[in-house]
């Protein structure tokens, strides 16, 4: 029988079985828990963090789930079902991990034992007993990684399950989701809907109403003018009566003056006429605020007037003063608002022999056109529509509309959004009316912004062109300007 010596038997463990950690104890009930990392290093189990198992993360997800089902709304709720279906999707990422290691420790136990049965074939005595021992270690491990294994099977199907409530879930709160929207879509659109009609009703009723209210108000006037007739036909009294009679005489006094003064002015034109027989001219025209005043002659034997000078004057009424009117050398001349409370005046030069006309009496104002300034004056700047006739002195072919702003500060001269004249009142601006140029001048005034730009204007009407005049020198004035035309001595208070 051959002695096996102990070098022998330490010779055919370090050739034939290999080495075996120092942390393998073969008396100890348990075998420790091998992990291979990477490089295919052994991890000490001591080193791992304790991770729960896959029950407890399920149990406690599901029933954080359970207990906020009642209190989040359908958005939330989905969201977390997402949520909750990550990490069960998570969940099964680990769990593949951990089968991946339950395998590589089969393969480990396996490579033990058949080294271990190796090594039992080759020792004896009390060794051969410690690898039998051992080899029942492996066995009893096998058995308990099988039952984990079979625990984690179940764990694996719990979290298919779980999956699957989840994603049916999921789908559940996307579709209650999708629902809601279009309930509360249907609700708004309902709701416009239900707002529209009642804009709709409380617009007709509106209009129902305006329309009664005027019904009502012209029925109550008929009323109200039905019993004042009845009142005066049953019950007339002695002062309504005197108030119908002053009414009445007040209406003829104005009769009976207006027709005396236009006796007087005819009167004192036949008395102009009987002295004037022998006169060559005379001034025909309306003497009021808005008319031409023009130069006919009265005889054959007139010379020409076109070979005539003519220059217009203005003569106080007291026939103290006498101002010329720079630029007025025309058979026709166009008042302005200066000429008001004014004598005109007209010489006619021909062949050294001098003819001298004057106007009945001062000019008279325009009706209405006071009050029509007045009412202007209360606006911060007034428009007026009107045409460039003259530029510079020359005539402007273009007929365009333009647009004359008359403000407390300035006047500005625009087409449609361009500025052609922008100017501040001052002293070097003259405005005034046209001195001739036939019966449109009446409706034109001259208007010089600075020195070596002016205008001629054109109006819709002589109204017009009057208040233009009035508005502009009353802003001036205001400004400490005194507004008028070429060589005019401006005249306080007009």
């Amino acid at each position: 029988m051959t002695r096996v010596s102990r070098d022998f038997g330490d010779t055919m463990q370090k050739e034939a079985v290999p080495p075996v950690s120092a942390d393998v104890s073969f008396f100890s009930d348990s075998f420790p828990d091998y992990k291979i990392g990477a490089d295919n290093k052994i991890l000490d189990p001591k080193e791992e963090r304790e991770v729960p198992s896959m029950k407890d993360l399920i149990a406690r997800e599901t029933a954080l789930l359970i207990e906020q089902q009642k209190r989040l709304s359908v958005r939330d709720l989905a969201s977390k079902f997402e949520k909750g279906l990550a990490a069960a999707a998570k969940l099964s990422d680990e769990a593949k991990l951990r089968e991946a290691v339950s395998l590589e420790k089969h393969v480990l136990l396996k490579k033990l034992r058949d080294a271990l049965e190796s090594l039992r074939g080759r020792v004896a005595g009390r060794n051969k007993d410690d690898v039998d021992e051992a080899i029942s270690m492996v066995e009893a491990l096998a058995v308990q990684l099988t039952q984990g294994e079979g625990e984690l099977l179940q764990e694996k199907s719990e979290v298919k399950k779980l999956a699957n409530f989840l994603k049916q879930a999921s789908e559940d709160a996307k579709k209650l989701v999708g629902e809601e929207r279009a309930f509360a879509r249907a609700e708004i659109e309902s709701a416009r809907a239900a707002v529209q009609r009642v804009e709709e009703a409380l617009q007709e009723q509106e209009r129902i109403s305006r329309t009664s209210g005027s019904q009502d108000q012209e029925e109550l006037m008929k009323e109200v003018q039905g019993a004042r007739r009845i009142k005066m036909l049953h019950q007339p009294s002695k002062v309504m009566d005197m108030e119908h009679e002053l009414r009445a005489l007040r209406v003829q006094l104005a009769e009976k003056s207006k027709y005396s003064l236009q006796l007087q002015k005819e009167l004192a034109m036949s008395k102009r006429r009987e002295e004037n027989k022998s006169s060559l001219y005379e001034i025909d025209g309306a003497e009021t605020l808005g008319s031409c005043l023009r130069i006919i002659p009265c005889t054959d034997n007139a010379p020409d007037l076109s070979r005539c000078s003519i220059q217009w004057y203005r003569v106080s009424s007291d026939g103290a003063k006498k101002e010329v009117i720079s630029g007025a050398t025309k058979l026709v001349y166009a008042l302005e608002p200066f000429d008001v409370g004014q004598i005109l005046l007209a010489e006619i030069v021909s062949n050294e022999q001098r003819v001298t006309l004057t106007t009945l009496g001062p000019i008279d104002p325009a009706p209405g056109l006071g009050n029509y300034v007045e009412s202007l004056v209360r606006k911060p700047e007034t428009e007026f529509n009107v045409v460039v006739t003259q530029l510079n002195g020359r005539d402007n072919p273009s007929h365009t509309i333009h647009v004359l702003h008359v403000g407390k500060m300035r006047m500005k001269l625009r087409k449609g959004r361009f500025s052609k004249a922008k100017e501040s009142y001052s002293s070097s601006m003259q405005l005034c009316g046209v001195r001739g140029g036939g019966n449109a001048a009446a409706q034109a005034l001259f208007w010089q912004p600075k020195k070596g730009n002016s205008f001629v204007l054109a109006f819709e009407s002589e109204r017009e062109r009057n208040a233009a005049i009035m508005l502009a020198r009353r802003f001036a004035f205001d400004c400490n300007v005194m507004l008028a035309g070429p060589g005019d001595r401006a005249h306080v208070g007009t």
